[in-house]
């Protein structure tokens, strides 16, 4: 049994609308998670958290150099309490 042109045709649109009906749901679900999840949801909050660790990154980044210098006068401290303290120990 050969099939026509309209049988065909026929077939087609019944595998489009069957098709359409399986996708639909799908689709459905991939928006959900595109718009609900990911755009309301995750991109805001990695937003604050980029927001969060720029910030901090830039004190810190802003300080990094005075760092140095408050070693080397935490250093020079020390020096002089030691030495300091061994004078007021002599002098007892």
């Amino acid at each position: 049994m050969a099939l026509t042109n309209e049988d065909l045709l026929a077939l087609s649109n019944m595998i489009d609308k069957k098709l359409d009906a399986r996708l639909t749901p799908i689709e459905n679900r991939l928006q959900r998670i595109e718009v609900d999840l990911l755009e309301q949801n995750i991109v805001p909050r990695l937003d604050t958290i980029t927001s969060c660790y720029t910030d901090t990154y830039d004190r810190y980044k802003d300080y990094a150099d005075r760092m140095e210098a408050v070693f080397d006068d935490v250093e020079l401290l020390k020096k002089v309490v030691l030495e300091h303290s061994q004078k007021l120990k002599n002098i007892s």
